[in-house]
């Protein structure tokens, strides 16, 4: 049991799209059908409050547990520790957004925070983690929360995104990759990648070589945003 909580893997490496990397993606994404075909009974009274509680619970623990693992092992640094990839930060936004039902911290997650929990899950820097190991396992816990709260949020509270918050959406993430430049400056960090690429499989890899990866970055942002955007397009396009 105690090779599963280690810093250094005895577990092997992970491996982009490995079996178990498969069927996590899997789970996570038949949970998502079922919060889809449940909507109409997490919309109101307990089933909506239950829901929302255990998402905000395992969010929760989630983080804490994997910031006190780094803690224990003294791994716990500001260069690499810090909640400020975007997928990180989207944890954070979910725990708030499930229990205030805000529909601006909505407008903004379903971009920015669903757009980056998928890409972290389908391409994630996991390095030396792979099943079963805590650092796995809490990855996609914290990821994969951030889904089912945005999927909730737009099927079972029936929030809208809209082109103007998509817009807003790309504005608040150059606006915050701009201040985190600096802290990457100031850290010698490499916080949302932006100074170089990471060392496991990423979309970045066929962006070619730094500083011109974060334009064709930016491109893909764009473009992620729009495809999440389809979905209620179409639905406005035949109400």
């Amino acid at each position: 049991m105690q090779k599963y909580f280690q810093l250094k893997s005895e577990t092997g490496a992970f491996h982009l799209f490995s079996v178990e990397h498969i069927f996590t993606l899997f789970i996570i994404g038949l949970l998502g059908v079922f919060v889809m075909i449940l909507r109409n009974k997490l919309n109101h009274g307990r089933p909506n409050r239950v829901f929302r509680y255990v998402l905000f619970i395992l969010l929760a623990v989630s983080q804490i547990c994997y910031h006190i693992w780094l803690l224990f092992h003294h791994a716990w640094s500001l260069k690499t520790s810090l909640p400020l990839q975007l997928s990180d930060l989207s944890v954070y936004l979910a725990m708030l957004m499930v229990m205030t039902k805000s529909k601006k911290l909505f407008a903004f997650l379903y971009f920015a925070g669903l757009g980056s929990a998928i890409q972290a899950m389908a391409t994630p820097d996991l390095g030396a983690y792979t099943f079963p190991h805590f650092r796995y396992i809490v990855f996609f816990v914290s990821h994969g929360c951030v889904f089912l709260a945005c999927l909730f949020m737009a099927s079972a509270e029936k929030y809208r995104p809209s082109v103007h918050a998509l817009w807003v959406s790309v504005l608040i993430v150059n606006l915050y990759g701009a201040c985190v430049f600096f802290i990457d400056r100031v850290l010698n960090a490499n916080y949302l990648y932006l100074m170089k690429k990471p060392k496991t499989a990423s979309l970045l890899n066929v962006f070619g070589p730094w500083p011109w990866y974060l334009l064709s970055m930016e491109a893909a942002v764009i473009l992620s945003f729009f495809i999440l955007y389809i979905p209620f397009w179409l639905l406005k396009k035949r109400a």
